[in-house]
């Protein structure tokens, strides 16, 4: 199964780990990424911790675990590659809208795209 269909299919909750560039780490929770091409995932954030972050250190780690029973899920080890701002364009790529939040709490401004380094599952080194 290509890993696009995989994030297709599955539910789950997600977690997008950075450090900046003295190495002090931040973690938070992100959907589902996208993905451009089998070898790219791509992220909708805003302008906060983690996009900081990413500006000094292109590095990061996604985690996703599957919802239901045990421990399934999928490691992507990742580099930032580049980034758009088209706000037309990260409005088409949202999956769904934000229909009971303020719109002031959080705003995306950014559609990051990775490099994806590595997969391994959630648990153990190979699937």
């Amino acid at each position: 199964m290509k890993l696009y269909e995989y994030f297709e299919e599955k539910t789950g909750t997600g977690v997008l780990a950075t450090a900046d560039s003295e190495g002090k780490v931040d973690a938070a929770l992100y959907a589902r990424p996208h993905f451009s091409d089998d070898h790219t995932a791509v992220f909708i954030m805003g302008d906060r911790l983690t996009h900081k972050n990413l500006t000094s250190n292109p590095h990061a780690a996604y985690i996703f675990i599957e919802s239901g029973p045990g421990f399934k899920g999928k490691r992507l080890y990742l580099t930032k590659d580049h980034e758009e701002e088209d706000p037309e364009f990260i409005d088409a790529l949202r999956r769904r809208r934000c229909g009971t939040c303020e719109e002031s709490d959080y705003i995306a401004k950014f559609v990051a795209f990775f490099r994806i380094d590595k997969v391994l599952p959630l648990v153990g080194s190979s699937d």
